[in-house]
């Protein structure tokens, strides 16, 4: 026995694992964009600060405003370890890759230092090291000489730009979670769903459905899903019903055909053409119905070959009473013909038409009562033209419409297995017709029986198809 996974459980994991995929995918989304974020505003602050000549940086805006204030550079080595004067940087923090110098090129402080062996000389600024002018009532008064850093460096910048990213990231961080959680409702839920109801249709659970809930395209593969769950039921139920009934058909003349032969064998009946003969009328009673089972197969598969021409309906339907005629005089039952004058051929193939007439008057002969009537009338209709071949009998529920061209169908009441017939006639009718452009029906007659039209298209030159 198959084990059908439990759906609740299903659903939940197929839910919590599509939320973590799309949490991921989010959550990748942030984190790139904080990291290039991060890249590109330090490669457009060293590029800014280290090579845009116009830029002057904090501490050579402290030293000028220091050499306005004194004149002169005396005592400037006190600035290296203090905090400037309303500034929002410690100065100390900025000597540690500077020189300073005077109008005449020596060294005044060397990276916050003011004995080292380069103070007081004459210092040339190599090509890598980045000068700044110190100016002061349009005159230069000094130079500031900045060691360029590495790549991301000062880690204060680094830092700030991280602390400020991060700061930046929260809401949307936050909105993600939100959004995250809205689309769970609204798309992985469904999505969810529908895929534990796949699951379990696989595991042979025709009966699963899913509620058609979300935006349009996932209520449309609801909807489909519903559909073709229903489309498999129904196929499942129709073959399991289709083997009953074959069981059910094949088993009565096998059990004639076993009774009468295994009787012969034992003596109980002689091997004459008395007893010999309804095992031989159940044996034709078997090949009727296997090649009307063939015939069914091959015309609801479509792989029937069909000669279209044009057709009179009038003279097909004259023919088949004709054909009829014997069997109906035998019951006393009488076939009349009605015409239409000056109707236009249909197309179809004779042969596969006669066949379907031929269905529909036996199917009328077999429930006829004695001195019945039958009724053929060909006539013009919308769409091309209409054979309908109605009866006086007992007819049908109208409840029981819908299902008169299912196959095996027979009233319980008034069309037993014993009145003859598998119940395939009108099932085969209906794959004819239908594979021929045409349309078949039944209705209830006003004053009691059954009518079943067929309208088929009317012929056109240019509408042969071989």
């Amino acid at each position: 026995m198959t084990h059908l996974p439990d759906p609740h459980h299903s659903i939940r994991y197929i839910r919590r694992r599509l939320f973590l995929l799309l949490m991921q995918a989010f959550g990748a989304v942030v984190i790139l964009s904080v990291v290039l974020l991060v890249a590109l505003t330090s490669i457009a602050a060293y590029v800014f600060t280290r090579r845009n000549p116009t830029f002057v940086t904090p501490l050579a805006s402290s030293l000028e405003a220091y050499y306005l204030g004194r004149g002169s550079w005396a005592g400037v080595a006190a600035t290296t370890g203090e905090a400037a004067s309303g500034a929002s940087f410690e100065i100390g923090q900025e000597w540690r890759d500077a020189l300073l110098l005077d109008e005449t090129g020596r060294v005044l402080i060397d990276q916050g230092h003011t004995d080292t062996p380069l103070i007081g000389q004459v210092y040339v600024i190599p090509a890598h090291q980045s000068p700044v002018p110190l100016r002061v009532n349009d005159g230069q008064v000094g130079t500031l000489v900045l060691e360029p850093p590495s790549f991301f460096e000062p880690p204060e910048l680094l830092g700030g730009l991280l602390r400020l990213s991060c700061a930046v990231s929260f809401l949307p961080g936050v909105l993600t979670l939100l959004i995250g959680f809205l689309l769970t409702r609204r798309v992985v839920t469904p999505l969810a769903d529908v895929i534990a109801a796949a699951q379990s249709v696989a595991a042979g659970d025709l009966s699963t459905r899913v509620e058609v809930r979300g935006p349009g395209d996932l209520r449309s593969l609801s909807d489909s899903f519903n559909r073709m769950a229903d489309a498999l039921e129904r196929t499942d139920r129709e073959r399991r019903n289709l083997l009953a009934d074959v069981a059910h058909e094949l088993r009565t003349p096998l059990t004639i055909i076993r009774g009468k032969l295994e009787g012969m064998l034992d003596g109980v009946y002689p091997a004459d053409e008395a007893h010999v003969a309804p095992v031989l009328e159940e044996t034709y009673v078997l090949e009727r119905l296997v090649e009307d089972l063939r015939l069914l197969t091959l015309a609801e598969a479509r792989q029937l070959h069909f000669d279209r021409e044009p057709v009179d309906l009038g003279d097909l339907a004259e023919r088949a009473a004709d054909l009829f005629g014997a069997e109906a005089a035998e019951k006393g039952v009488a076939i009349t013909v009605r015409v239409e004058p000056g109707l236009p051929p249909v197309l179809a193939d004779p042969q596969r038409v006669g066949q379907v007439v031929g269905n529909l008057l036996n199917n009328a002969l077999r429930y006829m009562p004695e001195r019945g009537q039958i009724e053929i009338a060909v006539r013009r209709s919308d769409g091309g033209v209409e054979l309908a071949v109605s009866d006086n009998g007992p007819g049908v529920p109208e409840a029981d419409l819908p299902h008169l061209f299912d196959r095996f169908w027979r009233n319980e009441k008034s069309r037993a297995r014993s009145e003859g017939g598998a119940g395939l006639g009108l099932a085969i009718a209906k794959q004819l017709v239908e594979a021929q452009s045409g349309a078949i029906a039944a209705r209830l007659q006003p004053g009691g029986g059954l009518c079943v039209s067929v309208v088929m298209p009317i012929f056109k030159s240019s509408s042969i198809q071989r």
